[in-house]
């Protein structure tokens, strides 16, 4: 009798410890899918790293979300001397640039129209979507390795690391092809169902707020330098370059795929400026910055310069890649 209580006792304990035991990839699927839908919204700050040229580009990134759909990311770069920030709210999509006094206003289904490495909402959907992610439980994190939606389809796979105590984003690796990372970007300060003033996500207060921390940018007369796309389509390359104004400068590129990018030293819009409404265009991911993409341009502000890339040739995601290589991020092909 004794041998049989014995016996019983450690069929319990083992029962037991299997229960204490890891979690399983379908397990924690599971319970990722049951906090994206009960969740109110978060705040998160995060490091995001480029690895695309030859010096690596950071940025400090505040992320705000509020079930439904509203969304403010305010992306700095590591001068903190600029800023841009993306808003969703009921009006529609606005991409605000502080120092010029500019914003842009979208009817876009973003974020919801492809991956975004710094949203968690869109993270754990992607782990959601990728029945053959990878899966890893560690000490402390799970980590998902799953393909990805990214505009730039040169950003193919990603790791996911999850803390294990509330599945909150602790680490995020973006890479090519060959596994090469390209961005990395690292949470914290993760606040699950925070809570929001009135006006949060309002695209007038966050401008005046922003200007407060960056003010609008001053008119100089100093001239600014010209910067050349690393990546040209084959049988394609630059055959003129001429100033067409003061501190406004156009290249041509010529052969299978021409196109033309003009590039214009910036100007503060006035403060009694409108938004300005661009109903024909889509926000556009550069990594760096966002732009404004239609059929057969894209343009975008970055470090006083205000960009500007036209094409009859060239298809949406061949106008990104060479946008996005004006700084560093050459696509691989």
């Amino acid at each position: 009798m004794k041998k049989f209580g014995a016996v019983l006792l450690i069929g319990i304990l083992i029962a037991v410890l299997a229960g204490c035991g890891q979690k399983s990839q379908e397990d924690v699927v599971n319970a990722l899918d049951k906090k994206l839908n009960e969740m109110e919204g978060y705040k998160v700050n995060a490091k995001m790293t480029l690895e695309t040229g030859e010096e690596p580009q950071r940025y400090d990134v505040e992320i705000w979300y509020q079930k439904p759909s509203y969304y403010r990311v305010e992306l700095k770069n590591e001068s903190k001397e600029q800023s841009q920030i993306i808003l969703r709210n009921d009006e529609g999509v606005f991409v605000l640039t502080p120092a010029l006094n500019k914003s842009f206003r979208f009817q876009s289904d973003w974020p919801e129209n492809g991956s975004q490495a710094y949203l968690y909402n869109t993270l754990v959907q992607d782990i959601l979507n990728d029945s053959g992610a990878q899966f890893e439980a560690k000490e402390n994190d799970y980590v998902f390795t799953t393909k990805t939606n990214y505009q730039n389809k040169n950003l193919s796979t990603q790791s996911i690391q999850l803390n294990k105590k509330d599945l909150a984003p602790e680490k995020v690796t973006i890479m090519n092809q060959d596994q090469k990372p390209l961005v990395d970007i690292e949470f914290s300060d993760m606040k699950f169902n925070a809570s929001f003033d009135k006006g949060a996500f309002d695209m007038e207060r966050n401008m005046t707020a922003a200007q407060l921390e960056v003010p609008v940018l001053a008119t100089t007369n100093e001239p600014f330098e010209v910067v050349y796309p690393m990546y040209e389509p084959q049988g394609t390359g630059l055959t003129d370059e001429k100033e067409v104004a003061a501190n406004k400068v156009m290249l041509s590129f010529t052969g299978e795929k021409s196109f033309t990018l003009i590039e214009e030293k910036s100007e503060a819009a006035v403060e009694t400026s409108a938004p300005v409404n661009v109903s024909d265009g889509q926000p556009i991911d550069l990594g760096f910055t966002m732009g404004v993409m239609t059929d057969t341009t894209v343009s975008w502000h970055h470090n006083g310069v205000d960009f500007f890339l036209a094409s009859n040739d060239l298809s949406q995601e061949e106008m990104a890649a060479v946008a996005r290589s004006v700084y560093g991020m050459t696509e691989i092909k």
